[in-house]
């Protein structure tokens, strides 16, 4: 059977780094990638920002606290996806197996390359030297047998490392690890194994099958597998795309009847977005979110998908008129997607659906 071998690239903090490269006053200051306001969150932080405890998804108020002399800097995800094409360019010198999962990382699939390196190894450190000499940034990559030891090997030696994962080694790589390490281990489901005194990988590989199911459903099979370095997923590339959208925050909560300029300004975002796609969406999504952090969302599958932004926001603003709720209620988000896509032969079968 023949080993695969799979590599994870993860660009290093990677909004905050073009920030950095592109404007040679910020280099080497803590960066924050975001909006001010009492409501924005961060989206990227430079590593000298990280010092100070910054993150990102951290409420952007928080991040100043945290670091007064922070620089903050307006996203720009135009300019952060033409340098994510060039990476992604990179890869595709190496092989026709890029599975991209963000702007920022992806993995690939170099069981057989088109550049004849003998090791994965040496094609993670080629496409490092690549992304260094050809776009001035820096990224970190991770060599393993599968999917989820590459991203875990990623992460290793961030920034700006490289670590491999033998097949030999996994059984002595894996056992140490917390159970926070593996893939869909989240606080909640820490916190279950935590009863069952199940606190690194080591501890879950002495339990059987049968007891992880009982617990745990399906996801007691994945987390068995993960515990023993099994994960048979492909590097599946270009993924087609499922959803398109865009939403924001309210500087102040806002009641439904004051939605509609960001709602219209959202639809025109999304609009722009989906006319980068092949596929034509069939479904319109209104998103909202209440005061006390309760989502809503209402769609719409029309006979004919919609054909302009104009229509697009129509039918936004009609799902706006099915929430039904007290006129006193108050939102802080809204956000506006195109989900449902379809071949362009296909997109125009369907009959009305109201979900």
């Amino acid at each position: 059977m023949t080993v695969r071998k799979i590599v994870h690239v993860d660009m290093d903090a990677f909004y905050a780094s073009v920030e950095q490269r592109d404007d040679p006053q910020l280099r080497g200051k803590p960066v924050v990638v975001a909006w001010l306001g009492n409501r924005s969150v961060v989206c990227a932080a430079s590593y000298e920002a990280r010092r100070f405890g910054i993150r990102s998804a951290m409420p952007a108020i928080r991040a100043e606290r945290l670091c007064p002399e922070a620089v903050f800097v307006p996203p720009d995800f135009p300019r952060y996806r033409a340098v994510s094409r060039l990476v992604r360019e990179i890869f595709k010198q190496h092989t026709d197996l890029v599975e991209p999962l963000s702007l920022d990382e992806a993995y690939l699939d170099v069981t057989e390359n088109k550049t004849g390196i003998t090791t994965a190894t040496r094609v993670a450190r080629a496409i490092r030297e690549q992304i260094r000499q050809e776009l001035n940034l820096t990224a970190s990559a991770g060599v393993a047998p599968n999917k989820f030891l590459a991203k875990i090997a990623s992460d290793w030696r961030k920034p700006d490392g490289l670590f491999v994962i033998q097949p030999d080694d996994v059984d002595t790589f894996l056992p140490p690890l917390p159970v926070g390490r593996l893939p869909g281990v989240g606080k909640v489901t820490e916190a279950r194994l935590e009863k069952f005194r199940i606190r690194t990988v080591g501890d879950l590989r002495g339990l059987e099958l049968p007891a992880l199911e009982g617990p745990f459903g399906r996801h007691g099979l994945r987390l068995y597998e993960l515990a023993r370095g099994i994960d048979e997923s492909q590097v599946i590339p270009d993924r087609p795309t499922q959803s398109v959208s865009a939403e924001d925050t309210f500087q102040n909560d806002v009641p439904l009847s004051e939605t509609e300029p960001l709602i219209r300004l959202l639809a025109e975002k999304t609009w722009a977005a989906s006319r980068k796609e092949t596929r034509i969406a069939r479904t319109v999504v209104l998103k909202l979110k209440t005061s006390e952090f309760r989502i809503l969302t209402r769609s719409h599958t029309p006979t004919c998908p919609p054909s302009s932004c104009n229509e697009l926001t129509s039918i936004a603003l009609l799902l706006r008129e099915r929430v039904d709720l007290d006129p006193h209620q108050r939102f802080r988000l809204v956000g506006v997607g195109l989900s449902n896509f379809r071949d362009p032969e296909e997109a125009s079968v369907q009959p009305d659906l109201f979900e």
